[in-house]
């Protein structure tokens, strides 16, 4: 009997995706945002490879979710010692995904909470628009902040973005990953 949860394969190329109709949701952020960390949360398992050095992920990595979904781990942006030549390829490699993949129902926008909405936020989020693919944003290491931090730099989010799926994330206190799973589950796979 299969696991629950199946690393499936890491790809660059359309022709290298997996072949499978299942619904499909991306995973996007900074180098050290905790993409990696946030799906073996959703997951319950430790699946995505987390690394102490950030920029590991160079790969479009796909999980089997019981076979119900797939999660994709996307190469992070906005590391530094990547050349601008491998920078260039591995925004090319993620608007590939993002603008042909048609399985992609959604895509995650892994952010840690103590830092600012950026340019680069700002186009992720104009680009997902202009390929009409849903937007969530995961607000990560919300323990690092107090509680009235949390809830003010959740606020101003929503209000910089104007969209309302916006969750906070601690690893730690174990808050967000099973809602975060919640919502992708019922808005973008079951009702795709």
């Amino acid at each position: 009997m299969p696991s629950q949860i199946q690393y499936i394969k890491s790809a660059v190329f359309p022709e290298d995706y997996p072949l499978t109709k299942l619904p499909e949701i991306a995973f996007a952020g900074r180098s050290n945002a905790g993409k990696s960390t946030l799906i073996n949360e959703i997951c319950n398992t430790k699946i995505a490879n987390v690394s102490q050095q950030p920029g590991k992920t160079r790969l479009l990595s796909f999980f089997d979710v019981r076979e119900k979904y797939i999660l994709v781990d996307m190469p992070g942006y906005g590391f530094a010692k990547r050349s601008r030549d491998e920078q260039g390829g591995w925004e090319k490699m993620v608007e590939t995904y993002v603008k042909e993949r048609e399985q992609l129902k959604g895509l995650v926008l892994v952010m840690d909470i103590r830092r600012d909405w950026t340019e680069d936020e700002e186009m992720i989020k104009m680009f997902t628009e202009g390929a009409g693919v849903p937007l969530l944003i995961a607000l990560t290491k919300m323990d690092k902040v107090s509680k009235s931090e949390a809830q003010k730099r959740l606020v101003n989010i929503k209000r910089n973005t104007g969209l309302t799926a916006v969750f906070q994330v601690s690893s730690l206190k174990k808050v967000g990953p099973e809602e975060i799973e919640k919502y992708l589950y019922k808005t973008w796979v079951r009702g795709s």
